[in-house]
């Protein structure tokens, strides 16, 4: 039971990173002891098979590169049982321009002309939230264009 349990967690990191929760919920089924998992788990951990750590940095990096922002990752980072204090230092280690990628994914999705009238930057606007940017670099990504740099 163990090797099979061991060699379908081998299989699936493997293929990309899991956070220790996801692969608990992946590797969890009705014929398998909570305390044998979890003991799994550890010594993976331990072997350094599986990483919160680069679970969360790699996961930073692909959704930083769909255009997304801070408050968003993070809260996905969280529905993947990766603390907030991790997610947050490893979003600072990436030294990332929040304004400048909220700037460009605005313009690439809308173009680089600013909104004239107020629907169209309200749409825009709640785009911006909606991806995960504050209202402050939404704000600024309302203002300003590859022009103005």
């Amino acid at each position: 039971m163990i090797q099979q349990l061991r060699q379908r967690a081998y299989g699936l990191l493997s293929r990309r990173e899991y956070s220790r929760l996801e692969l608990r919920r992946k590797l969890a089924g009705d014929d398998v002891e909570a305390a044998l998992l979890e003991q799994l788990l550890d010594q993976f951990q331990q072997q350094g098979l599986q990483s919160d750590q680069r679970f969360c940095e790699s996961f930073i990096r692909s959704r930083i590169g769909r255009g997304q922002g801070e408050i968003r990752i993070i809260q996905e980072l969280r529905q993947r049982g990766i603390e907030e204090e991790l997610s947050r230092d490893q979003l600072e280690a990436c030294e990332q321009d929040w304004f400048e990628l909220a700037r460009s994914v605005r313009q690439r999705r809308f173009g680089v002309a600013l909104p004239q009238d107020q629907k169209q930057r309200a749409k825009q606007l709640r785009f911006l939230l909606y991806r995960g940017f504050s209202q402050e670099q939404a704000r600024f990504a309302m203002e300003s264009t590859d022009e103005s740099w």
